[in-house]
C-alpha cells in the first residue's frame, strides 16, 4: 500500500494527479506526496494528516508486534500452499515489508527450512529463488495442523484497539448540511431529520420505531451511508497466539488507489510504503434481522481450521451496526440487550477465547434498532435510558402521500392525478380503514407496472388497475380491520425503501 493509494483513497487527489506527479517525480526526484504538493494537487497539511492517519510499516520483527515464531509459521504455510518462490512473492502475500520477510527468510534459512535455487531475472531486477526442504515442508505441515489459516500476518491486539479508538466513528463530524442533502429525495419531516442529526454525530445508540412501512429501514441504511471518513481494517489480529479474521469482503468495502505497488515497482520510484496488513476500507454497515443470535455476537472457532472468525458487531467497529425488526430475532429482546448493556454503557466490549483467555476491544459503532414493536415492550426503562435518541417514523399526511406518489410515479413514467389519489384513499381508508403508509405508492405503483407488462402495453394508469393493486395490498379478512396498517401485511414483504423515490 503507498501514499498514492492512501491519498486516492481518502479523495485528496484524482487519478489525473498521480499520473502528472509520476511524471514529474522521474523528471526532479522526490517522493510522491512532495510533488503533489509542488503541483498544487493537495496541501502539505492533506498530505501529513493522511500519512498521519495511515499505519506505517514496520520495519523490523519487533515492530509487526508478532512473534517472529509465529511470522515464520504463517510464511511457511503461505510458502508450502501458493508455491512462492522469491522473497517478493512472500512479502506480498503475509503482507509486510522486503526487509522483514529477508529477515525471516534468513531465519528459516539458519534453521535448515529454506535453501537457494540460484537467481531468477526480472525485467528490472534480480531475485533469489528458495525451495524447501524436507525439514521445512514437515514445518509447514506442522504449522497447518496447528491452525489452517493462511494469509497475510496478523497486527497485535494492542495494534488493533488503538486503530479502533484512532479512527473512531465521533471523529467524522456530518454537517447539518450533507445530514439534509442525504436525505433530499425522501419526503420525510422536517423535524425528523433535525433531530436525527445530533445523534448521527454523538455516535451514540438510536431506536426508530413506528408502524411497518414508513421508513425506519430506509432511513438506518441512509444514515449509514453519510460517513464518509476511509478507515483501516486488519485482515486479522492475535491474541494469546490465536488468529481472529476480521476483514469480510461481504462487509468490508475497500477503497484501493489505481496505482499498484507492482507498477510502482516497475517504474523504478521512490516509495513510501504503509502496512499491508490494514486494508482501507469505507466505514462498515451491518444490518441483521431476524436471523441474529446470540451466538453471532460472540467469537466464532472453526474447530476443524483452528482460527476464528470475528463477531458481526466488531466487524462493525468505527462503523455502523443496524438490528432490523428489532424484537423478532431467533434471540429474545432481554437477552439481546443484556448482551449489549456493558458495552453501550462503558464503550468496551469483553470476549473470550475457547482457552478461556478474556480480551476487550473498544466498542466504537452507531448502532441502531428498528422496531414496529412497541419500545416499552421490548426495553425495560433502563435500557431505554441508554439509548439517548428515540425517533418516531409516522405515517404521512395526505399531502406528503400525494407528493411521494407522484414523484414514484415520474419515475416510472405514470402521471398520479389527484383523481387517482382519490380512487386509493377510498379503497384504502374508506372502504378498508386502512392507515397511509409510506411505502404503498411504490406498492401500487410497481403492480401497474407489472400489470401492463402483462397485457403488453404501454405503462399506463386506471382506475381499474389502481384498484387491482390494492387488493394486492391486503388480504381479505383485513378488511374493515380497524385504523391499522399493520393488519393483513406481513412486515418481511415490505419494501425496504419504503421511502424512497426511485
Amino acid at each position: 500500500m503507498l501514499i498514492g493509494d492512501i491519498l486516492l483513497a481518502q479523495n485528496l487527489v484524482t487519478p489525473e494527479d498521480i499520473k502528472i506527479a509520476l511524471h514529474r517525480q522521474k523528471e526532479n526526484g522526490g517522493r510522491l506526496g512532495e510533488n503533489l504538493v509542488a503541483l498544487g494537487a493537495l496541501t502539505q497539511e492533506q498530505l501529513d494528516r493522511a500519512v498521519y492517519e495511515a499505519p506505517r510499516a514496520p520495519k523490523t520483527i519487533e515492530d509487526t508486534g508478532i512473534p517472529s515464531s509465529n511470522l515464520l509459521r504463517i510464511l511457511f504455510k503461505l510458502i508450502y500452499v501458493n508455491s512462492l518462490e522469491t522473497s517478493s512473492e512472500m512479502s506480498a502475500a503475509i503482507k509486510l515489508p522486503l526487509g522483514v520477510v529477508n529477515r525471516l527468510i534468513q531465519e528459516a534459512g539458519d534453521r535448515k527450512f529454506l535453501e537457494s535455487l540460484g537467481n531468477v531475472d526480472n525485467s528490472t531486477f534480480s531475485e533469489t529463488r528458495y525451495v524447501m526442504t524436507e525439514t521445512g515442508k514437515r514445518y509447514a505441515i506442522e504449522s497447518l495442523e496447528q491452525n489452517q489459516y493462511v494469509g497475510p500476518a496478523p497486527v497485535s491486539l494492542n495494534a488493533y484497539q488503538a486503530r479502533i479508538n484512532q479512527q473512531k466513528i465521533t471523529n467524522e463530524r456530518v454537517s447539518q448540511d450533507k445530514i439534509e442533502d442525504s436525505f433530499k429525495n425522501l419526503i420525510i419531516a422536517e423535524d425528523f431529520v433535525r433531530r436525527l442529526g445530533p445523534g448521527i454525530n454523538a455516535g451514540k445508540s438510536i431506536l426508530l420505531y413506528g408502524p411497518p412501512g414508513n421508513g425506519k429501514t430506509t432511513v438506518a441504511e441512509k444514515v449509514a451511508d453519510i460517513f464518509a471518513n476511509v478507515i483501516y481494517i486488519p485482515y486479522c489480529f492475535e491474541v494469546d497466539g490465536q488468529i481472529i479474521k476480521v476483514f469480510d469482503p461481504a462487509i468490508h468495502k475497500p477503497r484501493f488507489g489505481a496505482f499498484s505497488m507492482e507498477k510502482m515497482k516497475n517504474a523504478g520510484l521512490r516509495r513510501e510504503e504503509f502496512d499491508g496488513r490494514w486494508v482501507p476500507c469505507e466505514r462498515p454497515v451491518v444490518i441483521t434481522g431476524g436471523e441474529l443470535t446470540l451466538e453471532m455476537l460472540d467469537l466464532s472457532f472453526n474447530a476443524h481450521a483452528k482460527y476464528y472468525e470475528a463477531p458481526l458487531h466488531v466487524k462493525a467497529s468505527n462503523g455502523t451496526f443496524i438490528i432490523d425488526d428489532f424484537g423478532r430475532q431467533l434471540v429474545s429482546p432481554e437477552d439481546l440487550l443484556n448482551r449489549w448493556i456493558v458495552p453501550l454503557e462503558s464503550r468496551i466490549d469483553y470476549l473470550k477465547l475457547h482457552t478461556g483467555k478474556s480480551f476487550s476491544l473498544p466498542f466504537d459503532e452507531l448502532v441502531i434498532f428498528s422496531t414496529n414493536l412497541s419500545p416499552d415492550d421490548l426495553m425495560d426503562p433502563a435500557f431505554l435510558r441508554r439509548i439517548p435518541y428515540k425517533l418516531e417514523t409516522v405515517g404521512p399526511t395526505r399531502e406528503q402521500y400525494f407528493e411521494i406518489f407522484k414523484m414514484v410515479g415520474a419515475s416510472r413514467g405514470l402521471e398520479i392525478t389527484a383523481d387517482i389519489m382519490e380512487i386509493v384513499i377510498e379503497e384504502l381508508q374508506v372502504n378498508n380503514s386502512f392507515d397511509l403508509a409510506c411505502y404503498q405508492p411504490k406498492f401500487i405503483v410497481e403492480q401497474i407496472i407489472a400489470a401492463c407488462k402483462y397485457q403488453g402495453s404501454d405503462p399506463y394508469i386506471s382506475k381499474e388497475l389502481v384498484v387491482d393493486a390494492l387488493k394486492n395490498l391486503y388480504t381479505s379478512s383485513a378488511k374493515g380491520a380497524g385504523k391499522t396498517s399493520a393488519k393483513g401485511l406481513n412486515k418481511s414483504d415490505l419494501p425496504k425503501s419504503a421511502v424512497a423515490v426511485v
